[in-house]
């Protein structure tokens, strides 16, 4: 990716904080601007966090970057869709086409279904562009977001050298 390149998602109605700090970490690592989630769960999740191994599920997020990333509930994902950027929707729909074969826009906005639904067709059907990950069963939230975010890397400009792997390895890696 570029540095010109914006990227964001939309969270229609997530139902898991561990599915949330996880895309969290993948935002971090693709180079993702912002998140949005829509609906109530999640925010009823973080509102009432009561004991500890709550609070827990809400710092899988090993890289922090909730302080680095925007985590923002909105009414309305389609109306959060950020200034020139292009909404994509990531489906299992009849009309969407293979990820492999598909052109990431350079500035685009992810939007990601529910682990337990699909984005709503109210949604699908103002979207141009729906795609799929060819796989033989449905895939987890956050390994769909991955997927999706390091397709876009892997067809565009990404880093490739010593010093930027030595930049981004973990702290404990030494190889």
């Amino acid at each position: 990716m570029t540095a010109d390149d914006l990227v964001s998602i939309g969270l229609v109605n997530p139902k898991s904080a561990t599915n949330v700090a996880a895309i969290l970490r993948a935002a971090g690592c693709y180079g993702v601007k912002s998140v949005f989630y829509s609906g109530q769960r999640f925010r009823y999740a973080k509102d009432h966090v009561k004991n500890v191994s709550d609070a827990a599920l809400f710092r899988l997020d090993t890289k922090n970057m909730r302080a680095k990333i925007p985590l923002v509930g909105v009414d309305n994902l389609l109306t959060a869709v950020p200034k020139d950027a292009t909404p994509v929707v990531v489906e299992l729909a009849e009309r969407a086409i293979p990820l492999p074969e598909f052109t990431h826009p350079a500035n685009a906005f992810y939007i990601f279904g529910p682990e337990d639904a699909s984005v709503p067709k109210d949604i699908v059907s103002q979207i141009n562009d729906v795609v799929y990950i060819p796989t033989f069963g449905s895939m987890n939230l956050a390994a769909t977001a991955n997927v999706v975010l390091y397709d876009r890397l892997s067809k565009r400009d990404y880093p490739h050298s010593s010093d930027f792997i030595k930049r981004v390895r973990d702290n404990k890696n030494n190889l």
